[in-house]
C-alpha cells in the first residue's frame, strides 16, 4: 500500500502493552528499544508476537485515523453507515457527517417536494481529494485507511509466526495465531469489498501493488480467509495451548459476557456467520414498497439467486448460536482502543437529542411494534430537536436504559457497560437465517426466528408466527427487526443499499410510507424518499493518486 508508512504499523502494534496494560513494550517483549521498535529486535518472542498480533488489530484496525469524529472505527466508518441508512441524523461539520445522509428528495403527505441542493454523490466526488482528507472533509476515507491497516498487520503476523519459539505445543498455538490473522484479513477485506467499488489485494507484508480488482473479487479473497481460518482452526490439538494464545490476542477488557474467549467450534460458527454476512450484503435483494418482486434496474450488485439463499441458509444454520462467545470490544476508563462517551455510534448517541452528535431518527423509530419495551427502557420524548426536512426528531435515546429488567440497552457513556459486536452476533444471524427462509418460501420458519430475536432482546411484544402472515407481510416485519435490532453494529446502510431503498425512485428504488417531522411540528407519516446514495464508493484519492491504477478496474464508480 501506498497510502501508508509502513513504520507507523510497527510502532502502533508494539506499543499495544502501553494501551492494555501498565508496562512497558520493553517490559511486555523484554528485548529492543522501546522507543524505536522494529520486528526483528521486538517481536522474536511469544509475548512479543501475541501483543503485536493484538495491536495490529485493535490499534492499527480499529484506533488508528479515527479521531474527527469520535474515535473509534466504530463511530466513524460505522456511523456513516447509520446515517446514509437513516438510522440516526447528525449536524456536526465533521468528515460531511452532516452531508453524508442527506436524501436527494423527500415528498411529504401533502405532495409538497422538499430537494436536496448538494446531493451525496455530488459531496463524495467534491471532497474525495488528498486536500479533503486533511482538513478532515473525506468521508470516504477511513474505512479504507483502517481496514488496510488492519491487513497489513496481520500480513507481518503471518510472515513472522513460523520463526516463533512457542511454548507448549508449538502447532496448536501457531496455528491459533494463523487462524487469527486470517480471520482478521477476511474481516477486512469483507468491510472493504462490501463498501469500495474497487480494492487492493495484498497479501504480502510491507509489499504493494496497483493491480485493483473489482469489489467481488475482494469479497472473494475475505471468503478465502474467513475458510482458511476455519481449516487452521481443525490442526488444532491442544486446547489448552489453543485458549492461552487466543487469550493473549484479546484485550482482557474484552473478555467479559459474551466477549470471553470463543471455543474452537464457536469460532467456527462466527466465520460461517461472516461468509453468509459476504454473500447477503454483496447481492440485491429488493424489497421496494413492500414487494418482493420489486427490481432495480441499475445497481453494481448482481441479484440474490436462489443459489445465494440457500447458501445463506446452510451457512447461517451453522452460525452463532444464542449464548456464542463472540468477538466483542469493551471500553475502559482509560487507554482503550474506544472511549466510552466516544468510541461508538450508540454512545455518540445516548443523552438529550439537542446536544448529542448523532440524533435518533424517526424512520429508526417508526419500526417498532406497539408496546415493545425496548422502546420503554431507551427512549424519550422529553425534548424535540429541529434540523431542516430530514433530520429533525422528537426521541432521544436514554444511557444506559431505565432498567427495565431483561431489556435490551443500546447505548451507555459508562466505561465497559456496553458490549459493542466487532463481528456477528446471534441476532444478525438469526435474521439472516429468517429472511433465506422468508425467501425460499418458508416463512412460518423464518417468523418465529423473529420472534426468538426479540424475546431475546426483551421486546415484550406480540408473536407474529402463526398469525397466517404474507411473505411480504413477513419481510416487513424482518426489515424493522434487523433495523432496530443489529442498531449500531455496522450493517444498516448494507440493508438499505440491497433492499433497494437507497437508490433513486428512477430505477425502482427509494422508501416509502416514512415518518418525517416538520420544524413546524407537523407529524407526516406516509412520506417517500429518494436518497439516491452511491451503492459503493470510490477508491480514497490518497490511494488511487498515489498508486494510479495499472488494471483495467475502474477506481470511480461508473455508476454514477
Amino acid at each position: 500500500m501506498k497510502l501508508f508508512n509502513k513504520h507507523t504499523f510497527y510502532t502502533s502494534a508494539l506499543c499495544t502493552a502501553l494501551l492494555f496494560s501498565s508496562v512497558s513494550c520493553k517490559d511486555q517483549l523484554d528485548v529492543g528499544n522501546p522507543n524505536a521498535p522494529t520486528l526483528a529486535a521486538n517481536v522474536n518472542t511469544e509475548t512479543g508476537l501475541y501483543q503485536f498480533a493484538q495491536g495490529g488489530v485493535y490499534i492499527n484496525g480499529f484506533l488508528n485515523g479515527d479521531g474527527w469524529l469520535g474515535n473509534s472505527y466504530f463511530s466513524l466508518p460505522w456511523g456513516y453507515s447509520e446515517l446514509m441508512a437513516d438510522m440516526v441524523g447528525a449536524d456536526a461539520s465533521n468528515n460531511q457527517v452532516t452531508t453524508i445522509g442527506q436524501p436527494d428528495y423527500i415528498i411529504l403527505d401533502d405532495g409538497t417536494k422538499q430537494t436536496n441542493s448538494a446531493p451525496q454523490v455530488g459531496i463524495i466526488r467534491a471532497y474525495n481529494s488528498r486536500a479533503a482528507t486533511g482538513a478532515g472533509n473525506n468521508a470516504i476515507y477511513y474505512q479504507w485507511l483502517n481496514m488496510y491497516s488492519l491487513n497489513n498487520a496481520c500480513n507481518q503476523v503471518l510472515a513472522l509466526v513460523d520463526g516463533i519459539p512457542f511454548t507448549g505445543d508449538k502447532a496448536s498455538k501457531a496455528n491459533t495465531v494463523k487462524a487469527w490473522a486470517y480471520w482478521w484479513k477476511g474481516y477486512a477485506y469483507a468491510s472493504i469489498g462490501s463498501m469500495y467499488y474497487a480494492g487492493l489485494i495484498q497479501d504480502e507484508a510491507g509489499k504493494t501493488n496497483s493491480n485493483y480488482v473489482s469489489h467481488d473479487a475482494i469479497i472473494d479473497a475475505s471468503n478465502k480467509y474467513f475458510n482458511l481460518a476455519a481449516t487452521t482452526l481443525g490442526a488444532v490439538t491442544s486446547a489448552t495451548d489453543y485458549t492461552e494464545a487466543l487469550s493473549a490476542m484479546i484485550p482482557e477488557a474484552n473478555q467479559v459476557g459474551l466477549g470471553a474467549v470463543p471455543g474452537i467450534a464457536e469460532w467456527k460458527r462466527s466465520i460461517n456467520t461472516m461468509l453468509a454476512r459476504n454473500i447477503l450484503v454483496n447481492k440485491l435483494a429488493p424489497f421496494v414498497k413492500s414487494s418482493l418482486g420489486a427490481t432495480i434496474s441499475k445497481s453494481s450488485m448482481s441479484a440474490m439467486t436462489a443459489a445465494d439463499w440457500n447458501n445463506v441458509f446452510t451457512l447461517t444454520t451453522n452460525g452463532i448460536q444464542k449464548g456464542d462467545n463472540v468477538f466483542t470490544g469493551r471500553s475502559t476508563s482509560s487507554n482503550s482502543f474506544f472511549s466510552p462517551s466516544g468510541g461508538t455510534v450508540a454512545s455518540l448517541t445516548s443523552g438529550v437529542n439537542t446536544s448529542t452528535t448523532f440524533k435518533i431518527s424517526e424512520r429508526f423509530m417508526q419500526n417498532y411494534n406497539t408496546g415493545d419495551q425496548r422502546v420503554a427502557n431507551n427512549f424519550n420524548t422529553a425534548t424535540t430537536y429541529k434540523n431542516n426536512y430530514i433530520y429533525t426528531t422528537r426521541y432521544s435515546m436514554i444511557a444506559d436504559g431505565k432498567g427495565l429488567s431483561g431489556v435490551y440497552v443500546y447505548g451507555s457513556k459508562s466505561a465497559g457497560a456496553i458490549e459493542v459486536y466487532i463481528a456477528g452476533s446471534y441476532e444478525e444471524n438469526a435474521l439472516m437465517l429468517a429472511e433465506a427462509n422468508i425467501r425460499l418460501g418458508k416463512t412460518e420458519d423464518g417468523l418465529k426466528l423473529i420472534d426468538a430475536v426479540r424475546t431475546a432482546q426483551g421486546a415484550g411484544v406480540a408473536a407474529v408466527a402463526g398469525k397466517g402472515l404474507t411473505a411480504a407481510a413477513a419481510m416487513s416485519e424482518l426489515t424493522k427487526e434487523r433495523r432496530v435490532s443489529l442498531f449500531s453494529r455496522g450493517l444498516a446502510y448494507y440493508d438499505s443499499r440491497r433492499w433497494g431503498w437507497t437508490y433513486d425512485i428512477s430505477v425502482g428504488g427509494g422508501s416509502y410510507g416514512n415518518t418525517v417531522v416538520t420544524t413546524a411540528g407537523v407529524v407526516n407519516k406516509n412520506v417517500t424518499i429518494s436518497y439516491n446514495f452511491m451503492d459503493y464508493w470510490d477508491v480514497p484519492a490518497d490511494e488511487a493518486e498515489l498508486n494510479p491504477t495499472t488494471s483495467s478496474v475502474a477506481t470511480r464508480n461508473p455508476n454514477y
